[in-house]
């Protein structure tokens, strides 16, 4: 795996709040990085797998896609088919994505309490990387 380079900006208030799903808000941090390494750790097998600091989170790109990110807000932040959000959003603990008071289509927030077993977060990383496989790769 290797780093890509720095460059994306962040996004969200600017106080680096962020107002999430369901009314919750949720203050700012630096992320978790043994979440990071755990996400890694999945990914490792994979191939064409660059990270790169976004949305002030370690971001980790499939192809040049976003798949997952360790949020600096806790956490996940998961890149979806946007056609199943919203029944992702019904059955499991996510939560949609907002940024500037915007719902994210396609884009999932999940807690770090529901992330605790190698099972947990596995999911949501082959979910993320299922998708940005699943799109061209950029160049």
């Amino acid at each position: 795996m290797r780093n890509a380079p720095h460059g994306a900006r962040a996004c969200g208030a600017a106080d680096g709040a962020v107002t999430q799903g369901r009314g919750r808000t949720i203050p700012a941090m630096a992320y978790d990085e043994d979440l990071a390494n755990r996400i890694r750790e999945l990914l490792a097998r994979q191939s064409d797998v660059t990270e790169m600091k976004m949305f002030g989170g370690l971001a980790f790109l499939i192809g040049g896609h976003m798949a997952v990110s360790a949020s600096r807000h806790g956490g996940v932040m998961v890149h979806v088919d946007p056609a199943e959000g919203d029944k992702l959003i019904a059955s499991t603990r996510a939560s949609p994505v907002e940024m500037r008071g915007r719902t994210m289509d396609g884009w999932l927030r999940v807690d770090a309490e529901h992330l605790a077993t190698k099972r947990q977060l596995e999911k949501w990383v082959e979910l993320g990387a299922a998708y940005a496989r699943s799109l061209p790769p950029k160049r």
